[in-house]
């Protein structure tokens, strides 16, 4: 179509969309040479508290708006960008624009992970886009490369650090021999970590993300409920010396995995060996590891938060909408669902680290080998760590073969009613990459 120029509208006006509304203002002339016409925002759907910002002081006070109808009835709105985040009322505002035959850009993953499949086929439905590079990863291209120049491969494996924030935080664990509480106060401290950070440490974020990715790489849907997680606040500093003795290193792991039968998905804090790439991505950077059956390994690594990278991933899904509505392409998009085939939790088969506090006598090793003996659980290697003369107790850290998570549940609920272990203070599992 002809057009001089295109209207965009944003919804919300907090620190992403607020860097995404500077860009297209600041960058307009660059834009417009790329997209073949102006970009021009129409009309800000704000929230009170909004308007007292100093960014909004820079843009014409018409621009903005508290009010939903207004903001929808605005003429001339082509692309709706929204960045406010959780399912509702983002889903709603989403659910309303594609309705009205607007294609919308979201840097939203709760609401892709949770909603994707219901507003793609309403995409489909009224023939415009839903593009949400933004949604995983912030600025490092990710769901471009699933959707189309990875199409051709068959994803046999997914392995990412999704999570800034906990990233962050295992780092200083790591590096500097901190607590959890003391990592995670200085992540807030440098406003790496929300003053609830319950997302963030208890894995639920990078669920989202992974929910997006397994939905994409293996072309079905999987939601946020199928995914089992867990998050880092039981992880000590004693866990960390321990893998570095052992050859490992800590993150929290997002992984994905599919065979003949079932997919696999899950996160959680894992032991990866120091000498894998995955192992080497510390402080806020994310990286993604994908194993595909015609490129190998590809590993995607970047800044995975922040305004700047997230607004870099924002902008390049405008103007690649943009350009589509010029040469009316229309959706190219396509969220495909086959039944889902999730592996539950208790047929997962990796390896363990266990460590635990036991007393400091005779026996008590056979006693914990017979347990694990019992449920088929082979050990590769035990270490005595920090005998306490005065509570004549030690400390002893177990690295086992591969078994079932069934099998290590069951163990480890045995072992903790045995009278000479006083405390079971961690498990890990290990991922082979």
């Amino acid at each position: 179509m002809e057009k001089k120029n295109l209207g965009v509208g944003l919804i919300g006006f907090g620190i992403i969309s607020g860097q995404v509304a500077t860009v297209l203002k600041e960058k307009a002339g660059i834009l417009a040479e790329h997209v073949g016409c102006s970009l021009e925002i129409k009309k800000i759907k704000v929230l009170p508290a909004d308007l007292k910002r100093p960014l909004a002081k820079e843009f014409d006070p018409a621009l903005f708006t508290t009010n939903e109808e207004e903001f929808f009835a605005t003429p001339g709105i082509d692309i709706v960008i929204e960045a406010i985040g959780g399912e509702h009322p983002a889903f709603e505002y989403l659910q309303k624009a594609l309705s009205t035959g607007k294609s919308v850009v979201t840097s939203n993953k709760e609401v892709i992970s949770k909603r994707g499949a219901d507003l793609m086929t309403l995409a489909r439905q009224n023939n415009v886009s839903l593009r949400f590079e933004a949604s995983v990863g912030g600025g490092i291209p990710l769901i471009s490369p699933f959707m189309f120049e990875l199409v051709a491969n068959r994803i046999n494996g997914i392995y990412a650090i999704i999570n800034g924030t906990t990233n962050y935080i295992l780092t200083r664990m790591d590096k500097e021999g901190t607590d959890f509480n003391t990592a995670l106060k200085k992540a807030q401290e440098l406003g790496y970590a929300e003053a609830n950070p319950k997302d963030d440490v208890e894995g639920i974020d990078a669920t989202y993300k992974l929910a997006i990715l397994s939905s994409l790489g293996f072309k079905m849907s999987v939601g946020p409920e199928d995914i089992h997680h867990e998050g880092i606040s039981r992880l000590s500093s004693r866990d960390f010396r321990y893998a570095r003795e052992l050859g490992f290193a800590i993150k929290l792991l997002a992984i994905a995995k599919q065979d003949d039968k079932w997919i696999e998905v899950r996160v959680h804090p894992v032991f990866i060996s120091e000498e894998s790439l995955l192992a080497k991505v510390d402080g806020v950077y994310n990286a993604v590891l994908v194993e595909g059956d015609l490129v190998g390994n590809v590993l995607f690594y970047g800044q995975g938060a922040g305004p700047k990278p997230t607004s870099s991933a924002v902008i390049a899904d405008v103007v690649s909408t943009a350009q589509d509505l010029l040469i009316g392409a229309g959706n190219r998009i396509k969220w495909q669902a086959k039944p889902k085939i999730i592996k539950p939790m208790n047929e997962v088969i990796t390896r363990y680290y266990l460590r635990m506090n036991v007393s400091d006598q005779a026996g008590v090793i056979t006693q914990i080998t017979r347990i694990l003996g019992d449920n088929q659980i082979s050990i590769s290697a035990m270490l005595q760590k920090e005998a306490n003369i005065a509570s004549q107790s030690a400390e002893i850290v177990i690295m086992t073969h591969l078994a079932s998570e069934a099998a290590m549940q069951n163990a480890l609920h045995e072992i903790g009613k045995l009278k000479v272990v006083n405390e079971i203070g961690n498990f890990i599992r290990v991922e082979d990459l």
